[in-house]
C-alpha cells in the first residue's frame, strides 16, 4: 500500500507530463509575439532596477520591491507570468544610471526600468525609454514640464502643486508677508522651487532673498549666506534642502540664534520625505527643534501595518539600523503590484494592449492608498505636518487636497482649518510675528550718489546750509527709494565728488568694501563696470536717442520733391497739353480761338490732369491714348508726394553731413563717443555740452544741427522744452540706467524685482511724468527722404515714349490725309531750286520769263 502511494504519484506525473506535450505540440500556439504558451509553465517577465544601492533610500526601494512581489504571487498563486528582478548600482550618478539601465536592456531583456531618483536620470531614462520603447518608473523625480516629452515615462512623487499651495496658505494662515528661501543649488531643487515661488508672488508673499547651497558648501560658506539673512531683516524661513544639507544648515543657524524665539522654518515635502532616522545624528535632530514640514501623507491601515512589521524583520544584519519604511518605499510597492498585474493582463490571448497601456489602466487598493496613474503620474496630494521635537516630531495636522488644515482628529472635515499647538524654535508656543528685526538692529546701506548736478531732473545733490545734511533730489533717486522701501535699512548718501567718469565710480565700489555697498545716479550698465561690480535690472529706458529742432518753414510742402523733379513734373504738364492740343486743334472747336485762347487751353488742361479736372471733350483716340498714360504718371506722383509729405510733416526729417554739421553730445560720456564713432552714427565734427540748457541753446542757435545721448538725458532736454525739440531717432546699443551694488550683494535680485513691480504697476511710468513733465511724442527712426528725379525716371520714360509714338502717329496720319498736297508742295519746292540754280549760271530775261511762267502752271496746278 505505502508502495502503491509512493508510486502512484509519478505514475500520474509522468502521465501528465505526457498529456502537456501532446496538447503543447498539437493546439500550443505564440500569443503577442511569442511571449506565453498555454500550459501551467510560468513565463518571467523582466524587470530591471537601477538605484543607488549605497544610500539608503536604494535598500529601501530594492527590499520594497523584493517583498511586494512576493506577497503578489503569494495570493496569486494561478497567475502564468512571474516578474523577476535585476539589479544594477548607479552610485548616484545619472551617467552610470544610463550606463546600466543599457546594460538592462542588453543582458537581462528586461520590459520596464524603475529608476531616476533625479530629474536628470529621469530624463536619461526616458530618453532611454523612448529609443527602446520600454516604460521607465521613476520614484520621487520632481514634476517639471522638460518630462512631458517622454511618453514612456511613468512617475510616482508628491503633487508639487499642492504642496505648495499648502506652505502659502501656511505663511498667510499666520499674517506673515515675507519669507527667505533656503534651496538646494541644484536641477531637483530649484526646479521645483520655481513653483513655490510664483505661489507666494500670487497671494503677496515676497521673497526677501534666496539663497542656495550644496551639499558641499562649508561651514563658512553657509554662516556667511545666513547672516547676510540675519541682517536683511528674515524671520521666516522656508528650507527646501536634501536630507544632508539639511542637517548641515541647523547647526550653522542655531549658532547664529536663527533657531531661537522669534524665527520659523518651514521645511518641504521634498525635502521631509527624503529623512531617514537612521542616517541624522542626535545632533543635528536637535538643532532642527521647533521647524515645521510638510510631508506626503501615506494613511494608515493594517495592510501598511503588517507589511512594514514584516519589511523589517526581513532587512539583513547589515541594514538593521533601518527602521523605518520610507515614501518611496511605499510607493515602489505598489508600483511592483501594478507592474505585476500589468505583465499578467498583457499576455491573455485576446488582450492587445501594451505595458505601459496595461500599467495606466490598473486600479487595486495599494499601501499608498487607491492606486490610479493620471497622465502616467502618480500623485500624492494630501500632505502631513510636523512640529520637531527634541529627536522625534509630532503630528500636528493635515493638508487636504480641498485646500484646507486640519487637525489628526477632523481629516476628513472641509471646514475645519485648525492645527495643534506648535512648538517654535526656542521652545516658545506663541507664532512668530514674522516682522522685521527691530529697529535697532537695522543695518546701514552706504550709498554713493553721483553728483556732478548736470541734469537736475536725474540726479541733483545739494548741502543743507543750515544742518550740513546731504539733500538728494531727482528720478534716480526716487526709483531707487521705492524699490528699497520694503526692506530694512538705514540709507546713508555719500557724494562721488571725482566727476563724470563712473568707470572710476565702479572701481571704487569694488576696492573699497569697507566704506560703500551700493552707488545710485545717471549710471549706464556696461560690460566694463559689470567686471567690478552687480547691476540690477535697468529702471530707463535703453538706447540712444537724436534730437533736432522742429521745422517751422513755411515752405514745407515744396520739401517731398527735389528741384529737378519739379521742373520735369512741369514740363511734362505743359507738353502733355501742347501734344492734345495738336491732336485735337484741327476738329475740336475747344481748341481753337485766338492765339491767346489756344496758349491757355493748352495750359489750363495741362495742368487740369494734376487734380483730374480737364473738361474738353477729346474726340481723337490718340489725344485719349496720351492722357491716360499722363494721368498714370500724375496718380504715382501725387501719391508719393502725399506720403512723403505725411512723413515730414509727422516725424523732422534731418540729415547727417558729416562734412558739414556739428554734433553735440554729453561732455565725457564714453557712451556718448562710442555712438559717434559707430557705423550707424558717424559724425566728423562734434561738441561736448554739459546740461540740458547747453543743449537746448546750441540747438536753436544752430550751433549744432543735433544731440546725440542716451534717453534719460534727452527725456529730460524735451520735458524742459516741448515745443521746440522733438526725437526723430533711437537705437537701442545701450543697456539703461542700473543701480550698482558691492559683487554678490544679497539686494541685487530683491531691488531688481522692486523695479519689475514699479513697472509693471505702472509708478515707474507716474515718476517720469513727474520728473520730465510732458509726454515724450511718438519717434520713429528718420527713413522720409525727398523723392528724386532718378528714382522716377522709369515713369518720364514712359510717359516720354507714349508722348514721342503719339507725336510720329499725328505726322503720319496728316501726310496720309494730305498726300497730293504734299507731293505738289514738293514739287514746287524742287523746281523752285532748280530753276534757282540754273538762272546763278546762265542768267537771261529769256530764262526768266520762261521760269516765272513755270511758276504760274504750277500755282494753278496745286489749286486744282
Amino acid at each position: 500500500m505505502e508502495r502503491f502511494c509512493i508510486q502512484n504519484p509519478a505514475i500520474l506525473l509522468s502521465f501528465l507530463l505526457v498529456l502537456l506535450l501532446f496538447f503543447s505540440s498539437s493546439f500550443g500556439s505564440t500569443l503577442n509575439d511569442g511571449r506565453f504558451r498555454s500550459g501551467h509553465e510560468q513565463v518571467p517577465v523582466g524587470i530591471g532596477l537601477v538605484l543607488d544601492l549605497g544610500s539608503v533610500e536604494g535598500k529601501v526601494v530594492k527590499s520594497s520591491v523584493s517583498m511586494a512581489l512576493s506577497d503578489f504571487y503569494a495570493i496569486h498563486k494561478d497567475y502564468k507570468t512571474r516578474v523577476s528582478l535585476s539589479f544594477r548600482n548607479s552610485h548616484g550618478e545619472p551617467l552610470l544610471a544610463l550606463a546600466s539601465a543599457v546594460d538592462l536592456l542588453k543582458t537581462e531583456d528586461v520590459e520596464a526600468i524603475i529608476g531616476g531618483n533625479s530629474l536628470l536620470e529621469a530624463k536619461l531614462l526616458g530618453e532611454l525609454g523612448e529609443k527602446a520603447r520600454v516604460p521607465v518608473v521613476s520614484l520621487n523625480s520632481p514634476v517639471s514640464l522638460s518630462l512631458s516629452k517622454y511618453s514612456l515615462l511613468i512617475q510616482a512623487t508628491h503633487d508639487s502643486a499642492s504642496e505648495a499651495k499648502g506652505i502659502t496658505s501656511f505663511i498667510n494662515g499666520f499674517d506673515w508677508n515675507s519669507v527667505a528661501l533656503v534651496y538646494e543649488d541644484h536641477d531637483d531643487w530649484r526646479e521645483t522651487m520655481q513653483l513655490m515661488v510664483e505661489h507666494f508672488h500670487e497671494n503677496n508673499v515676497r521673497v526677501q532673498s534666496k539663497v542656495g547651497f550644496t551639499v558641499s558648501s562649508s561651514d563658512g560658506f553657509v554662516m556667511d549666506r545666513l547672516q547676510k539673512l540675519k541682517d536683511l531683516g528674515a524671520t521666516v524661513f522656508v528650507v527646501h534642502l536634501s536630507e544632508v544639507t539639511a542637517t548641515h544648515l541647523f547647526p550653522c543657524a542655531g549658532r547664529l540664534g536663527l533657531m531661537g524665539d522669534g524665527f520659523a522654518w518651514i521645511l518641504t515635502a521634498k525635502s521631509l520625505n527624503s529623512f531617514h532616522e537612521s542616517s541624522i545624528n542626535d545632533f543635528a535632530k536637535e538643532s532642527m527643534e521647533g521647524v515645521v514640514g510638510f510631508r506626503s501623507y501615506i494613511p494608515m491601515s493594517k495592510a501598511l501595518q503588517n507589511f512594514t512589521l514584516r519589511w523589517k524583520k526581513s532587512l539583513p544584519v547589515e541594514e538593521a539600523d533601518i527602521t523605518k519604511l520610507s515614501i518611496s518605499g511605499v510607493w515602489a510597492h505598489d508600483i511592483a503590484w501594478a507592474l505585476a498585474t500589468a505583465a499578467e493582463v498583457i499576455r491573455i490571448a485576446n488582450v492587445s494592449s501594451t505595458l505601459l497601456e496595461a500599467i495606466t489602466k490598473t486600479r487595486f487598493k495599494g499601501l499608498s492608498g487607491d492606486f490610479e496613474l493620471a497622465d502616467k503620474k502618480l500623485l500624492s496630494d494630501k500632505f502631513e505636518i510636523v512640529n520637531m521635537i527634541g529627536s522625534g516630531e509630532r503630528r500636528i495636522g493635515f493638508w487636504n487636497s480641498n485646500g484646507s488644515f486640519s487637525n489628526r482628529r477632523q481629516l476628513s472635515s472641509t471646514h475645519n482649518n485648525k492645527l495643534e499647538t506648535i512648538i517654535w524654535p526656542g521652545g516658545s508656543t506663541q507664532s512668530p510675528n514674522g516682522s522685521s528685526l527691530r529697529d535697532s538692529d537695522r543695518k546701514k546701506l552706504r550709498v554713493l550718489v553721483t553728483s556732478s548736478n548736470r541734469f537736475p531732473r536725474l540726479m541733483k545733490v545739494n548741502t543743507d546750509p543750515v544742518t550740513n545734511d546731504l539733500i538728494v533730489e531727482g528720478f534716480c533717486i526716487d526709483v531707487f527709494r521705492a524699490s528699497m522701501s520694503p526692506f530694512n535699512y538705514d540709507i546713508e548718501y555719500l557724494p562721488w565728488l571725482n566727476g563724470s567718469n563712473y568707470d572710476n565710480l565702479a572701481y571704487a565700489l569694488h576696492s573699497q568694501k569697507d566704506k560703500y555697498d551700493a552707488a545710485v545716479g545717471d549710471i549706464t550698465i556696461t560690460s566694463n563696470r559689470s567686471m567690478y561690480v552687480d547691476f540690477t535690472l535697468p529702471f530707463t529706458e535703453m538706447g540712444l536717442g537724436i534730437v533736432a529742432t522742429k521745422e517751422r518753414s513755411m515752405w514745407v510742402f515744396f520739401q517731398p520733391l527735389t528741384p529737378d523733379l519739379w521742373i520735369t513734373s512741369a514740363a511734362f504738364f505743359v507738353l502733355t497739353g501742347l501734344i492734345v492740343w495738336l491732336i485735337e486743334r484741327s476738329d475740336n472747336e475747344e481748341f481753337q480761338g485766338s492765339w491767346s485762347k489756344q496758349i491757355g487751353v493748352v495750359l489750363w488742361f495741362g495742368f487740369s490732369t494734376l487734380v483730374y479736372a480737364h473738361r474738353e471733350r477729346l474726340k481723337h483716340n490718340l489725344s485719349r491714348f496720351v492722357v491716360t498714360v499722363w494721368v498714370f504718371a500724375v496718380l504715382i506722383l501725387t501719391a508719393s508726394y502725399t506720403a512723403t509729405l505725411t512723413s515730414m510733416m509727422t516725424v523732422q526729417q534731418i540729415r547727417f553731413n558729416s562734412n558739414e554739421d556739428y554734433v553735440g553730445h554729453l561732455s565725457g560720456s564714453l557712451i556718448a563717443n562710442v555712438a559717434l564713432t559707430s557705423s550707424s552714427l558717424r559724425a566728423m565734427r562734434s561738441l561736448g555740452l554739459n546740461s540740458a540748457q547747453d543743449y537746448a541753446q546750441a540747438l536753436l542757435n544752430r550751433t549744432v544741427s543735433f544731440v546725440v545721448d542716451e534717453l534719460p538725458y534727452l527725456k529730460v532736454l524735451l520735458g524742459e522744452n516741448p515745443t521746440h525739440f522733438i526725437m526723430v531717432k533711437t537705437q537701442s546699443t545701450t543697456n539703461g540706467f542700473g543701480i550698482m551694488f558691492q559683487k554678490g550683494f544679497e539686494l541685487v535680485p530683491n531691488v531688481s524685482r522692486e523695479i519689475i513691480k514699479l513697472r509693471t504697476s505702472e509708478k515707474l511710468n507716474e515718476m517720469e511724468k513727474t520728473w520730465f513733465d510732458k509726454q515724450l511724442p511718438y519717434t520713429m527712426d528718420d527713413t522720409s527722404n525727398p523723392i528724386t528725379l532718378y528714382r522716377f525716371r522709369g515713369l518720364f520714360m514712359i510717359t516720354g515714349v507714349a508722348f514721342a509714338v503719339a507725336l510720329a502717329a499725328l505726322v503720319i496720319l496728316w501726310l496720309r490725309d494730305n498726300r497730293e498736297v504734299f507731293m505738289n508742295s514738293v514739287k514746287l519746292f524742287v523746281s523752285g531750286q532748280i530753276i534757282h540754280f540754273t538762272g546763278t549760271i546762265h542768267p537771261s530775261p529769256l530764262d526768266d520769263h520762261i521760269g516765272e511762267n513755270a511758276v504760274q502752271m504750277a500755282q494753278r496746278n496745286s489749286r486744282n
